[in-house]
């Protein structure tokens, strides 16, 4: 069963994709973002008792869910006049969010530096760059704490003191990011299931995407419990540092967008185990997804009895930027030690 509906709905209405009169034109920047289809998952190798869907973010048009936190930014920094025609931002990302960026500011005529490290996909810094984006690509970590995303929020620090009049919209703190999720991810999920889920599934890093889930449950005073998957090794929700091999889903330093982001349960999931829930759902649903849709997958198997029969799972990205990775069997024995 899929189910995939439009609507006229504006930016940050539940429904919105960019497609009414409100979204620039047929050419408007945002056009397309949004209402992406809810799948069955009915191949998984579920209990008896449950039944899963995925909700493909990878249909946003720049192939993530990013696209809906980094229009609903510049709308809202557009809106604000904090940026305009001709303003250069400056952001970290780990891959999909410098994309949906990237796209925006070609379409509002502004530039872009995007900060990544080694573990960004080669093809997503490709994309990058491909949409006209400055890309600065790190080599070393954080001397104090050994994390990347501490070294690339350092990077952008210096950017915005070297680049004349930079800006940053900063996903790791814009409250805009939730309330794209809320009347956009979450309202979808409900709205074409006919009903709210018992669970839904969602990986956590920035905590926008599992924010807004929240956010619009709470609002609407819905039953549904809401499962944080983190990575193995991420400060999130309580977690410890340690080292993380996949990108797209933890984090080294806990953002302030997650202050009051508290979920019903959390998962932690280990590299093997997410990149093993890749290939799964590669198997068994005939779908590619990253890394961090690997970890979800991985959640959804092994999500106890007392959550329901009813789950959803939001599936971030697609999976070919990650075909030299998560699904080359050298390269995951050279950096797992092995792969049975």
């Amino acid at each position: 069963m899929v189910t995939h509906r439009t609507t006229g709905a504006r930016l940050g209405e539940p429904g919105f994709d960019g497609c009414g009169p409100d979204a620039g034109g047929p050419a408007g920047p945002e056009r397309g973002i949004g209402n992406t289809p809810l799948v069955r998952l009915d191949r998984l190798p579920l209990p008896s008792l449950r039944r899963a869907w995925g909700k493909l973010e990878w249909f946003n048009p720049g192939g993530s869910a990013k696209d809906r936190s980094a229009a609903a930014m510049v709308a809202d920094a557009l809106a604000s006049g904090i940026i305009g025609p001709g303003s250069v931002l400056v952001e970290s990302s780990s891959g999909n969010f410098g994309v949906a960026l990237a796209r925006l500011c070609v379409r509002h005529g502004m530039s872009l530096h995007v900060v990544v490290d080694p573990r960004a996909n080669h093809l997503t810094v490709a994309t990058t760059r491909a949409l006209g984006a400055v890309v600065h690509e790190l080599d070393h970590p954080d001397p104090l704490t050994g994390d990347w995303l501490v070294a690339r929020r350092a990077r952008v620090a210096e950017l915005l003191a070297e680049v004349p009049d930079a800006v940053t919209l900063d996903q790791y703190s814009h409250r805009a990011a939730i309330r794209a999720h809320a009347d956009g991810t979450m309202a979808e999920i409900v709205r074409d299931l006919g009903r709210a889920p018992d669970a839904v599934v969602v990986a956590t890093s920035t905590t926008g995407t599992i924010g807004g889930c929240l956010a619009h449950v709470h609002e609407r005073g819905l039953a549904t419990q809401v499962v944080a998957v983190d990575a193995r090794g991420s400060v999130l929700f309580g977690g410890r540092r340690g080292e993380r091999l996949l990108a797209g889903f933890g984090a080294g330093v806990e953002p302030p967008l997650a202050e009051g982001v508290v979920p019903d349960a959390v998962v932690r999931v280990a590299d093997a185990d997410a990149i093993a829930g890749c290939r799964l759902l590669a198997r068994t649903e005939g779908m590619l997804v990253g890394a961090s849709a690997g970890a979800v997958v991985h959640a959804l198997m092994t999500l106890g009895e007392s959550f329901g029969p009813d789950v959803v799972a939001i599936f971030h990205d697609a999976g070919q930027a990650y075909l030299d990775t998560v699904y080359d069997d050298a390269w995951v024995a050279d950096h797992l030690g092995g792969w049975p």
